[in-house]
């Protein structure tokens, strides 16, 4: 290949490229621009190319179709990324013009319609602002036009409808929040929003009320932070609610963990302490945070309370488990000693020696409960063989003794036949030859015995009434002293009768009535006392 065969090639080449750009230039449509210090991309719901510009070729943008005096495009179809480039195959030969000329054309992109904007929107947008003919829209403001952007290629509705479209998504993100604040909804990223509103505001690419807008977000603002100290209040309240049961947790445990170990229900206590661990653990999960030194100093007591709660069980049950083993011992010395006795016949001193361990065992402090009820089991059951194996021999005996029971029964009736007693001397002598006869009949049934003992204790005290109320009668001191009586009482009447003489003759009334008081009292003291030596007689 010569040198101008390249040089064609390379021509050919280039012409291609620039009939392909300006076929994509021809499928384009110029987009809104926006006089904002940061491009903000249009929304998909409003964005829509716009037919191009008047001053825009067929190949190519102008300058002024792209960016405006100061403003910068927003372009959604630039930040969608271009697709690789495919690889091209060299040609083998150079095509003729009349081959560029036969190429077919890229078709002329269709451009959608504005979005329809209402009447009543467009009418408060022309208050605070206007559109021009070229798409260039600007904003009153304090008496002052600010150019906020263009849309080209679209009627003076439409492009001012498309900016008070924006300032109308503000005011409805403005209505939002009016609302969240209203309903007391919780005030987080509340002061961000009213931030960020601002700054939309502040960037004059909207056409609306600006000022107005500015002050419902002023008082908005005013409203967050009110709305925020009233749930930093509800937060300190919720707070200091949560750190009075923390508090109370651990004043629970530590009261429990200052019990006297000696004292203390460990099974009670030990199962609500682990009640409260587990409380402590779902406010720790789920409950309000109390910061990080509320807390750690409450889990420090807490802890501190459950560790000696804990130190004072092991100890405890440590000592209980060796009490329980010595007492153990102890009360299986005492159950060999019975067992040793179980077998002995000497019914008087293993009863005794039995009775003799039963106060031990009782004062041999107690083992564990399972094995103290093993232990009494088989102390119990030593004792049981003993006297088991006595009563048998006392049965065997009792049918021996029933022949003397007979005996007895009538010796009883032969006695009781006595009283009452008339004849003490010959009640006396009859009871001795019951008594004689007593002693040769024998032992009778343990069962009975009772009872024919006290049969004949009767009469034995019937007599010796008898023998002390003749002593009395006969007692020489007696005699005398009733004597003495008599004679001191017999004189003193004597006395009080010529008192009387007197007084009746000397008709002192006074006297007189004295006088037979006296002598009656007297009287009645001489009667009692001569009966009772009339007993004695």
């Amino acid at each position: 290949m010569t040198d101008s065969q390249k040089s064609d090639e390379t021509a050919v080449v280039a012409n291609e490229e620039a009939v392909e750009a300006s076929g994509a230039n021809d499928s384009e449509a110029p987009a809104p621009v926006e006089n904002a210090p940061v491009s903000e991309a249009v929304p998909a719901d409003e964005a829509a190319p716009a037919a191009p510009t008047a001053e825009a070729a067929p190949a190519a943008p102008t300058a002024e179709a792209a960016v405006t005096a100061g403003d910068t495009t927003e372009d959604p179809a630039a930040a969608t990324p271009a697709a690789p480039a495919v690889p091209r195959p060299t040609p083998s030969a150079a095509p003729s013009p009349a081959a560029f000329a036969a190429r077919p054309k890229a078709p002329a992109a269709v451009v959608p319609a504005a979005p329809a904007v209402s009447a009543a929107s467009l009418a408060e947008a022309a208050k605070w602002g206007r559109a021009e003919g070229d798409g260039h829209v600007f904003l009153t403001l304090d008496g002052e036009e600010i150019a906020v952007g263009q849309y080209p290629g679209v009627s003076t509705d439409d492009a001012l409808g498309y900016f008070a479209r924006k300032f109308d998504d503000v005011i409805a993100q403005v209505v939002l929040l009016e609302h969240r604040v209203e309903s007391k909804a919780p005030a987080t990223d509340m002061q961000k929003t009213v931030t960020h509103l601002r700054e939309q505001l502040a960037e004059r690419n909207m056409v609306g009320d600006i000022r107005a807008a500015e002050a419902r977000l002023d008082a908005l603002s005013a409203q967050v932070i009110e709305l925020e100290k009233s749930e930093k209040a509800a937060h300190e309240a919720v707070r200091a609610s949560e750190l009075a049961a923390r508090e109370a947790i651990v004043a629970e445990a530590e009261t429990i963990a200052g019990q006297d170990p000696a004292q203390i229900q460990w099974k009670t206590s030990s199962a609500r302490m682990n009640e409260l661990f587990e409380t402590w653990k779902a406010a720790q999960k789920s409950g309000v945070r109390l910061g990080r030194s509320n807390e750690d100093a409450l889990w420090k007591r807490f802890r501190s309370a459950r560790t000696v709660f804990d130190r004072h069980r092991r100890a405890y049950f440590s000592q209980l488990d060796s009490n329980n083993s010595a007492a153990k011992s102890a009360k299986e010395a005492l159950i060999a000693e019975a067992e040793a006795l179980s077998t002995s016949t000497d019914w008087g001193f293993a009863a005794g020696e039995y009775r003799r361990l039963m106060d031990q065992w009782k004062t041999t402090p107690r083992a564990s409960r399972k094995d103290d009820d093993a232990l009494w089991g088989r102390f119990r059951a030593a004792q049981d063989v003993f006297f088991s194996n006595r009563q048998a021999a006392n049965e065997q005996i009792d049918q021996e003794y029933t022949a003397n029971l007979g005996v007895k029964e009538q010796l009883v009736a032969e006695a009781q036949a006595l009283l009452p007693i008339n004849d003490l001397n010959a009640a006396k002598k009859a009871l001795q030859s019951i008594r004689d006869r007593w002693e040769d009949a024998g032992k009778v049934p343990r069962a009975d015995m009772g009872r024919i003992e006290a049969g004949l204790r009767k009469v034995e005290d019937a007599v010796r009434e008898a023998e002390e109320e003749k002593w009395r009668r006969s007692n020489p001191e007696t005699k005398a002293r009733t004597n003495s009586a008599l004679s001191q009482l017999e004189s003193a009447i004597a006395g009080l009768k010529e008192d009387l003489e007197k007084a009746e003759k000397a008709g002192d009334q006074r006297r007189i009535k004295a006088a037979r008081e006296a002598l009656e009292a007297r009287q009645a003291w001489l009667d009692q006392i001569q009966r009772s030596a009339s007993d004695l007689a």
